[in-house]
């Protein structure tokens, strides 16, 4: 009996050919976390011990600055070591929450971007995506099936041969 094997298409053995070889690599890694602002509780205890796993293993992590996952890899980078994080923001600290302007005190690497004050936030959000995913090795996001900023942001690292692990809420 002749069986034939479905071998994966080209480009989708790169891409595991590559996630492979990032995850035997010793070497530190700058990884960036994105993710909704609108977070279950759980999930949010979740993404702090993640981003605290990572920090400990000497990677250097990279997210934005508004509540919900940015915020929950932000306090666990700083409960390990704060020079292992950068805070880039969509705009200026004061367009920010009080939460995360009191948060942003304690971050030392922190990147603000007034000249996008005057841009509607979700552009700024994607302008700042953009640029992080420009600074990383990996990005980890957290969305949800309807997180367009966010699904367009993890597209962008895909052209960009970053390897992506998107990890949805609902």
């Amino acid at each position: 009996m002749t069986r034939f094997l479905d071998l994966p298409a080209l480009d989708r053995i790169d891409t595991l050919a590559q996630e492979l070889a990032l995850l035997q690599d010793r070497g530190k890694r700058r990884i960036a976390i994105l993710g909704s602002r609108h977070v279950p509780a759980v999930s949010i205890h979740l993404v702090e011990l993640v981003a605290r796993s990572l920090a400990q293993e000497g990677h250097n992590l990279i997210t934005s600055g508004s509540q919900g996952v940015n915020a929950a890899v932000i306090r666990g980078v700083l409960s390990v070591d704060p020079a292992r994080l950068t805070v880039l923001l969509p705009q200026s600290l004061e367009r920010q929450s009080s939460d995360s302007r009191e948060l942003m005190e304690r971050v030392l690497h922190l990147v603000e971007k007034p000249e996008h004050d005057e841009l509607p936030l979700p552009m700024a959000s994607s302008l700042c995506n953009q640029e992080i995913i420009g600074r990383c090795d990996q990005l980890i996001c957290y969305a949800f099936h309807d997180s367009e900023t966010l699904l367009s942001s993890c597209r962008t690292a895909e052209d960009m041969n970053k390897v992506v692990s998107l990890m949805f809420f609902d």
